[in-house]
């Protein structure tokens, strides 16, 4: 916890990253406001292949509500409570799981490129076609480094930034099994249906292009949401607006604030 002021804010990493994701942006929020930063439990900050006193349990986290508890146990174990919560890619779904659960935490949402479902359906644009998707995640249980080369360059896109060395490193200190589990749970998951239930008020924050999540996605959560919501598009390449144009993302989090 760091920083100081009367709103706490809950910042939670996506796949692949750890708290040092946000480093772009803490130094301005902590002026203002409290921060909570923590790593998810397949982080490659807390996870490598020579630790094997960390214990994951595949079959809790092979739906997001797994993290949402954890991410309910945090904010009630900090004693914190009408947070505001920026969640990455992943986590902004997980974060809207736990606001079904627990809407009394949340005071708003922030949900930056996040996505109900990845894989194409009737009427709905994830990105993604079912082969496509079987095709990455054998790729990554296959041949782990492999798979990590070609895949975090789609994250970040063309303008790759020198502070997304940082999320690389994480990224390749997943343990393989759990990072494919993880994978899995992810790619494959399909939680368009929760979306209606979500009364707590949110931004959804969309990139213009995205490899990940086409612009469509952050269209289909604003229609779908419940509460009051605000969509921001944000000009840019790449699935990261905290490593590629961090200021941008302090502009939208500080509109989103007031």
């Amino acid at each position: 916890m760091l920083g100081s002021g009367k709103q706490t804010l809950v910042l939670a990493h996506g796949y692949g990253g750890s708290q040092a994701s946000w480093d772009n942006i803490v130094p301005t929020l902590i002026k203002n406001y409290k921060v909570l930063l923590f790593d998810w439990c397949f982080s490659g900050a807390i996870i490598n292949d020579d630790d094997e006193r960390v214990a994951f349990d595949a079959e809790k986290y092979s739906s997001y509500n797994g993290f949402a508890d954890d991410l309910i146990t945090l904010i009630d174990e900090m004693n914190v409570n009408d947070v505001v919560y920026v969640g990455h890619s992943m986590a902004g779904m997980i974060g809207c799981v736990a606001s079904v659960k627990r809407p009394d935490l949340f005071s708003r949402l922030v949900l930056v490129g996040a996505s109900p479902r990845y894989i194409n359906a009737e009427g709905y644009e994830g990105g993604f076609d079912q082969p496509t998707i079987d095709t990455m995640l054998f790729s990554a249980e296959s041949n782990f480094n492999k798979w990590a080369e070609d895949f975090i360059p789609l994250i970040l896109g063309s303008n790759e930034p020198t502070s997304s060395k940082t999320y690389s490193e994480d990224f390749k200190r997943m343990r393989p099994s759990i990072a494919l589990s993880v994978a899995q749970t992810v790619f494959l998951s399909d939680h368009r249906d929760v979306l209606e239930h979500v009364h707590v008020p949110c931004t959804v924050v969309q990139a213009t292009h995205d490899a990940v999540v086409p612009i469509s996605v952050g269209y289909y959560i604003q229609s779908k949401l419940r509460g009051k919501v605000s969509l921001e598009i944000v000009q840019m390449d790449g699935h990261c607006p905290q490593f590629t144009v961090p200021e941008k993302l302090i502009d939208v989090l500080e509109r989103s604030l007031n």
